[in-house]
């Protein structure tokens, strides 16, 4: 998979991009707006949060060490070397499906157990009883449902596919068990395209803290997709899903952030409120004159009708 350019490069571009498309505005007469959807004048640049540039340099830097479980559990790490494309690509959909709403571990552990005894292949899965590969799959969450899903997946890539996934967010979603988060890293892991942004939970979580979803806070993952992609160079799209998923298993985690710690904390509006609230409750508390270690926290798929 092709890395992306340079933070540099990419500034670089996108003020050539945006001299240009200001250009063409002021002959079409058109406007833009924000992720908010609200219209802007004439001529005025694009909505985009400010620093957002340094702020996801920050986060690459704290991600430096590729320590999270995401790292070395992912989807991109389940896949067998000696198989034809087509299976690793059945692999990483199927990693996929078992992935929401459970830790990177678990899923890993399952997918190790399907590729134990011969290469994890569709014919692997339909020679396989329903109550057999729900066995093999726990304790992945809703690991009934999934058994079922992964063999009418698996049948219909059989029966319309020969034997390969779709290639396309359409064709990928329209399969049992399958949503847009899993469409759009599919398409980037298993296709090496670009379609797009894969927005779990921690994407989800994380980009509204930092206020990177407009005025408003988003609702779904799914929404915050849309706005992330109307103001996101598309450039930075492949690689943002890992980024921010192992920054919200490491440091962003749901409960007790690692804001102190966090290189983002003087421009992340969540992380200057929570820094603010933790020294007033520190100066109040009698117990301790130091506060309680952070502790690391991952998070599981809460919001799984959009996965």
């Amino acid at each position: 998979m092709k890395r992306s350019r340079t933070l540099g490069d990419k500034q670089t571009a996108r003020s050539s991009k945006a001299e240009e498309d200001a250009g063409n505005s002021s002959e079409a007469g058109n406007t833009s707006g924000g992720p908010d959807g609200a219209g802007a004048d004439m001529g005025e640049a694009k909505w985009e949060p400010p620093n957002w540039e340094t702020v996801l340099e920050n986060i690459k830097q704290m991600r430096i060490g590729k320590d999270a479980p995401v790292d070395t559990m992912g989807c991109e790490r389940t896949m067998e070397d000696n198989v034809a494309p087509k299976v690793r690509r059945f692999q990483t959909l199927l990693s996929l499906m078992l992935s929401s709403q459970t830790k990177d571990p678990v899923t890993y552990a399952a997918m190790e157990r399907l590729k134990s005894g011969r290469s994890l292949t569709i014919d692997k899965i339909l020679d396989m009883s329903e109550e057999e590969l729900g066995k093999t799959i726990i304790p992945v969450g809703f690991w009934k449902k999934k058994s079922i899903y992964i063999q009418k997946t698996s049948q219909i890539l059989r029966d319309k596919y020969n034997d390969d996934i779709p290639d396309t967010i359409e064709g990928l979603c329209s399969l049992p068990g399958v949503g847009p988060k899993m469409a759009y890293i599919a398409m980037n892991v298993a296709w090496e395209k670009n379609a797009g942004i894969g927005v779990d939970t921690h994407v989800h979580r994380i980009s509204n803290r930092l206020g990177w979803t407009g005025k408003k806070e988003t609702k779904n993952p799914e929404a915050t997709r849309k706005a992330l992609e109307s103001w996101l160079p598309s450039e930075v799209w492949q690689e943002f899903n890992i980024l921010l998923v192992g920054f919200g298993q490491t440091v962003c985690v749901p409960l007790k952030p690692k804001c102190s710690s966090c290189l983002n904390n003087q421009l992340c509006p969540f992380g200057k409120a929570e820094l603010r609230s933790r020294k007033g409750s520190t100066k109040k508390s009698k117990k301790s004159k130091f506060p309680k270690e952070e502790e690391s926290s991952d998070d599981v798929d809460e919001i799984s009708k959009y996965f």
